[in-house]
């Protein structure tokens, strides 16, 4: 089968690769469609992921062949796929399942359930138990876009808004792909106040298609009081941070009204430094969003399916082919591509 291979910091190939065939309990799936994540973008363009890996977690497509065990899924079923979660763990067990010990972000010892890897591919071999099935009626292109937004949906959940996002004032910050599937969700969730902060042209006229209450380059945001002491008494109550920027963390920080609450949803910085004095005397809420809900993948699909999306707004309209993979990559990290980039194998 043709892949897409990291051979090293901005170098990515297509290439032939073996096709394994599905073992117990594995489900070789043909890949329709398989999104572009900002993390397949730092592994690729700026080293994290090793020579030899083949991105892609984003995807959609039909079941091609079932290893034995495999009673829930049939040649030609349609499905996305999800976390490798073990289900036994403490977290799994405690309802967090996103801090599962087994994910490999956390243990370098578990792999997706392939040698192969990633889903930049023709083919993906996949367990049969972290899979989901499409609901009838929504497009494979569509459907392609519930891992991003089951990671949208996460990091709303965390933010704990016992009344839903209706009535408060919340700040996205970055408004590149997944800062674009926040707002969509807040918005169907009935939020009526979102600032979009965004620095890209191109993603600013994209994040208002979405429907955004308003849409600021980060310059025109208000300032950052100097002082701690000095909170924004009409300041954001909540603002969800997608770009993994530093000076926009720290900025999405400064402009929180007391007991507001910041969630990190966007990867990028591996390191920042926090405002400490400011969150204590205004007792702020700073938390991350790793991965999805217990049920993240269903409610995305659900969503997805409920036709209350702009979908239109949220996808690029054209497919990308293995071969121009890099050069889209490149461009997406210039935020010259508004929109989620969708390979089509």
């Amino acid at each position: 089968m043709r892949a897409a291979v990291i051979e090293g910091p901005g170098q990515v190939a297509v290439r032939e690769v073996e096709r394994i065939e599905p073992g117990a309990g594995e489900v070789l799936v043909r890949i329709e469609y398989c999104g572009i994540c900002g993390t397949d973008l730092h592994g690729a363009l700026e080293g994290w992921m090793p020579p030899g890996t083949i991105p892609g977690h984003e995807w959609s497509g039909r079941v091609a062949a079932v290893g034995p065990e495999v009673t829930a899924w049939s040649v030609g079923d349609l499905v996305v796929g999800g976390p490798p979660w073990c289900g036994e763990c403490e977290w799994c067990r405690t309802g967090r399942p996103a801090l599962c010990l087994s994910d490999p972000m956390r243990n370098d010892s578990v792999s997706h359930g392939s040698d192969v890897g990633g889903a930049l591919a023709e083919f993906h071999l996949a367990a049969g138990r972290t899979l989901h099935a499409i609901p009838d009626g929504l497009d494979l292109r569509v459907a392609a876009l519930s891992e991003p937004l089951a990671v949208a949906l996460h990091g709303i959940t965390v933010a704990k808004l016992p009344n839903g996002p209706k009535g408060l004032k919340v700040l996205v910050s970055g408004g590149g792909p997944l800062g674009q599937l926040v707002l969509a969700a807040l918005l169907a969730d009935g939020a009526d106040d979102v600032t979009v902060s965004e620095p890209a042209a191109p993603r600013r006229k994209q994040v208002a298609a979405v429907g955004a209450h308003q849409v600021l380059a980060p310059d025109e945001l208000p300032a950052v009081p100097a002082m701690p002491t000095e909170a924004l008494q009409d300041g954001f109550d909540l603002t969800i941070e997608t770009s993994g920027v530093e000076a926009a963390i720290a900025t999405g920080l400064g402009l929180l009204r007391p007991t507001g609450t910041l969630v990190l949803l966007g990867t990028g910085a591996m390191s920042v430094r926090l405002d400490a004095i400011r969150i204590l005397l205004n007792e702020l809420v700073v938390t991350g969003a790793y991965c999805y809900d217990a049920g993240g993948i269903d409610a995305a699909l659900a969503l997805l399916a409920s036709g209350r999306l702009p979908t239109d707004a949220l996808l690029c309209p054209d497919d990308v082919a293995l071969d121009d993979l890099l050069d889209t990559m490149h461009r997406l990290h210039a935020g010259e591509i508004p929109t989620k980039a969708l390979v089509k194998p």
